[in-house]
């Protein structure tokens, strides 16, 4: 039986073009991009003309892309370096954030106890209060960083990036955001967005895991987090992967040059979903918006029930890939800091689909057939 897999916001599988330029250039591209011989001007030409594409598809210069091993690394670098070499002494962000970010504040409070961590209040779908954004950055006291994740990763909720940018400006604060989840998925142009920071993960965009990148403003350089050599122009020591960075760079230049059909045929199986949804079961809850957030997210909130408990474990011996929340919790289905935060200790059972350009109708007709055996 083939398995369906709806948790793409977890991690997608590799696109087969990505796999032929990512083995070309193993075989290929096997010179250091840090040697001055023949091999070695190949790898570095290849790495740079990566580093190009990605830049131009975020309107991004050069000189403000650094590739990394991904998302948790791009925000520990961002947010603990704020700290460390650009004297910020206050965060503002949200309980709702991914663990790379809230372990990192926990971090931070260990090593500089002096920076102040404000957590804004959120609604019912896990959105920041930005009234009470722009009362804080009243204060201008402490420089401040503020750092707000694009899309929830759980509920597909997003905060309006322009609006967020646009209020730090004119407040004179940095502004990070974590937009692993929508590289890929919508449009950036950072020319025009006054942001510091964003960052990026191949992996969910349907390239490799273990490539990313992070984008700093020009007018905000931090020190790296890794020391030896002085590759990613003395930011990040190591021997450049570059059959991932060419991964990571083919899967974007792919997800951008055919973002519109791709966004509209996902579009399509999550209304189908929620349609099937409304129309099969009782007192269904969706945790994120029903439009208007990140369209490949779809979180779902089952009424309690012995069946629903067993729900995630169930679907899973039916063949069928869904999440509990993130999947950054050790694989365990160890509850939602998400869910908690916006529903505190709810008996309510949380599933989270995540969908695909794969993804077809016929899919969802199946998991609406096992969600039915399973929980009536």
């Amino acid at each position: 039986m083939s398995r369906i897999y709806f948790d793409n916001a977890a991690t997608t599988p590799i696109d087969p073009e990505v796999q032929k330029e990512m083995l070309e250039a193993m075989q290929n591209l096997y010179g250091n991009a840090s040697s001055i011989h023949a091999e070695g001007r190949m790898a570095r030409a290849a790495l740079e003309q990566a580093r190009k594409k990605v830049a131009n598809y975020l309107g991004a210069s050069i000189g403000e892309i650094f590739f990394t091993s991904g998302g948790s690394e791009s925000n520990n670098m961002v947010l603990k370096g704020a700290v460390r070499d650009l004297g910020v002494q206050r965060i503002i962000s949200t309980p709702v954030e991914h663990h790379c970010n809230l372990h990192s504040f926990e971090a931070i409070k260990r090593d500089w106890p002096e920076v102040e961590i404000i957590l804004l209040s959120i609604d019912e779908k896990g959105l920041p209060d930005l009234g009470q954004l722009k009362e804080t950055l009243n204060d201008q006291s402490k420089k401040t960083l503020v750092s707000l994740m694009h899309s929830n990763n759980e509920t597909g909720s997003m905060v309006d990036l322009e609006a967020i940018a646009e209020m730090c400006d004119e407040a004179g604060v940095l502004f990070h955001s974590d937009t692993v989840q929508t590289i890929g998925y919508f449009p950036f142009d950072l020319s025009k967005t006054r942001i510091s920071f964003i960052s990026g993960s191949a992996h969910k965009f349907y390239g490799p895991k273990g490539s990313g990148f992070v984008y700093i403003n020009n007018e905000n350089i931090v020190k790296p987090m890794i020391d030896g050599g002085g590759q990613e122009r003395n930011m990040r020591a190591g021997t450049e992967s570059i059959h991932n960075i060419l991964g990571l760079a083919k899967a974007m230049e792919l997800a951008y040059d055919n973002l519109e059909e791709r966004k509209n045929h996902v579009e399509d199986l999550r209304a189908y979903m929620i349609q099937e949804l409304l129309k099969e079961f009782d007192d269904i809850h969706f945790n994120g918006p029903e439009t208007g957030g990140h369209y490949k997210v779809l979180s779902v909130s089952f009424p309690p029930s012995p069946r629903a408990e067993l729900l995630l474990l169930n679907l899973d011996i039916a063949g069928i890939s869904v999440s509990g929340g993130s999947a950054c919790t050790s694989g365990a289905d160890a509850g939602s800091h998400v869910m908690e935060a916006i529903h505190g200790d709810s008996p309510r059972k949380t599933i989270r689909f995540s969908f695909s350009h794969h993804n077809t109708r016929e899919e969802v007709d199946i998991v609406m057939e096992k969600l039915k055996e399973i929980l009536e």
